[in-house]
């Protein structure tokens, strides 16, 4: 070890530079600062100082780098002290938060993103009798939003101006680990403590660790009207309804000039009155997983009140009457509004009711209405589904930057899509072992899949294999969590529970009942055995508790929840 150390310190600055380069600030000042005075002045270069994340992504969420005592303990009393004037942006999980804001003084610090943030605090903090002066409040509640421990803002190490003075950028990721799909309500007197506390902040990001959570704003709360903030110019935030939205932009952020928002639905509501022009705003984009009917009625609206527009991004799913939306509704109703708009990423899924109706628009129809998006790259392809009576137009700009591809179908173009974690498959045609092994190569990242098809596959063995499919290619998903497989042919079933097929970790599976009796040959099926054993929540449909006892001996680390008819 010392020998491979002596030569790792003989080369020169210039290729220890490169080296450290290729690893992450947190190993590079972990592992080599203290080593000699050489190498601590490369360390302490900028590159190396001035951004520091301790924080890791994984399947399971964010991962806290600062776990081990013995780790936390050299970063807090040799590491931090050291560089601490070097520091401009810290990345922290809300455990280890008071530690390191409590280590040393962060005289340069602008940046906070901080992890991990549950509600378990907001709720603690609804049962708390605060007798103080306003201010006092504010950080009291911002504290315990933020880290679950009201004495952190009191510590004498910890400096109330580096939340009130220096802090120009904030970022809170939370994390809610009850199920379901409820949402995180953030009341407006909270929000509005942020810009209490980080008196001028410029960028601030609500977000959350899962795509399932939503921070929720209770502008229904008596100190809604208090909620602004002259200096916030750019916001970041997954809210749940249209009229949210419409509040962040009544004029409460006055020099705001980005917004990006991820909405749980669009619907039209008169609630919100107010309709003035915004100027300021020069970047936004408005996304939503769910299908709204009422496009015509509240996008284009809106999105003709910011004429200055130069950056939008549109990523929704809409139900129109006879027409899909294409290049020519597009320049119609947005483009030909915006005389600054330089930059539009979208991705449009629109559906259409089909009654006998003929000469209806192929995809090379809709691709050539995009013809003159010269700034673009538009794919489009349709879908026409005689069964369910819809058409469905599907129109993005390459590259995607999507969150949401909608509804996939054996007429995926494929692609790579990394900003994706829900997919959702349906088609009147059967989806063969192949079409799933593209879904998993262009959606690396896929964390909730449902399937929707009723019809057989034709290719379920090669060359007349009778032993459970094994000459198909084994394919892995690494970060699928929930796979829902109710309204599916048993083929479906068997294309993820037979181990040779389907790799997967810790999911949350939906399935009918008697189907899976069938894949499973009665719960005594080898083949599916191991891959059910990898199931921790089952919600089983047209099922009673009278199965219990063994279907926990076939699925012994499940979860198993008993759901009706679906």
């Amino acid at each position: 070890m010392e020998y491979s150390c002596g030569r790792f310190t003989d080369l020169p600055d210039e290729i220890l530079m490169i080296i450290c380069k290729k690893l992450n600030n947190f190993d590079v000042l972990y592992c080599l600062k203290g080593v000699n005075q050489r190498i601590d002045r490369i360390v302490h270069d900028s590159t190396f100082t001035s951004r520091l994340n301790f924080v890791k992504w994984s399947k399971c969420g964010f991962i806290n780098l600062l776990h081990c005592d013995t780790i936390l303990n050299r970063y807090c009393s040799q590491i931090l002290p050291d560089i601490h004037d070097k520091i401009k942006c810290l990345s922290l999980e809300a455990s280890s938060m008071k530690h390191i804001l409590c280590a040393t003084d962060y005289p340069n610090l602008s940046s906070l993103a901080l992890y991990n943030i549950d509600e378990e605090s907001i709720r603690y903090l609804s049962t708390k009798d605060l007798i103080a002066d306003d201010y006092y409040i504010a950080v009291v509640i911002l504290t315990f939003f933020l880290v679950n421990i009201v004495y952190l803002c009191l510590d004498e190490n910890l400096s109330s101006e580096i939340f009130k003075n220096q802090i120009r950028a904030l970022a809170l990721v939370i994390n809610r680990n009850h199920e379901g799909y409820e949402m995180f309500e953030t009341t407006a007197n909270i929000f509005n403590s942020i810009f209490v506390v980080f008196t001028r902040l410029t960028t601030l990001i609500l977000s959350e660790s899962s795509y399932k959570n939503r921070v929720r704003l209770a502008f229904n709360d008596s100190l809604f009207s208090n909620f602004h903030s002259s200096t916030l110019l750019q916001l970041f935030i997954n809210v749940q309804c249209f009229d949210e939205c419409l509040c962040l932009l009544d004029g409460r952020f006055i020099h705001l000039h980005t917004l990006y928002v991820d909405l749980s639905n669009i619907h039209f509501s008169d609630e919100i009155q107010t309709q003035a022009d915004l100027p300021n705003l020069k970047r936004f984009s408005i996304s939503c997983n769910y299908e709204t009917c009422d496009y015509n009625d509240i996008i284009p609206p809106l999105l003709h009140r910011m004429f200055n527009l130069e950056e939008l991004i549109l990523c929704l799913t809409v139900y129109q009457d006879n027409m899909f939306l294409d290049g020519n509704s597009l320049k119609k109703d947005i483009i030909n509004h915006m005389p600054r708009l330089n930059r539009f990423s979208f991705s449009i899924e629109s559906f259409i009711f089909i009654n006998n109706q003929i000469n209806l628009p192929s995809t090379e129809d809709i691709q050539c209405t995009f013809v003159d998006f010269s700034n673009n790259k538009v794919i489009s392809y349709v879908d026409y589904f005689a069964k369910t009576g819809h058409g469905r137009c599907l129109s993005y700009t390459h590259p995607s930057l999507m969150q949401y591809y909608g509804i996939i179908t054996n007429n995926f173009p494929g692609g790579s899509f990394i900003n994706v974690r829900i997919v959702s498959l349906f088609d009147e045609h059967p989806f063969e072992h192949e079409f799933f092994n593209r879904i998993q190569k262009s959606f690396p990242f896929m964390e909730s899949l449902s399937i929707k098809n009723d019809k057989p596959q034709n290719f379920k063995q090669f060359h007349g294999s009778i032993n459970d499919n094994r000459n198909f290619s084994l394919i892995e998903y690494p970060f699928l969590n929930e796979l829902t497989l109710v309204r599916v042919h048993d083929d479906y079933i068997e294309q993820f529970l037979l181990h040779c097929k389907a790799s997967f970790q810790d999911i949350n599976l939906s399935i009918n009942y008697e189907s899976l009796q069938r894949i499973t040959h009665g719960f005594t099926r080898d083949a599916t055995r191991i891959n059910c054993a990898k199931i921790n929540k089952l919600d089983l449909y047209g099922a009673d508790k009278k199965h219990c006892n063994y279907l926990q001996e076939y699925f012994p680390c499940a979860k198993i929840c008993y759901r009706g008819i679906f």
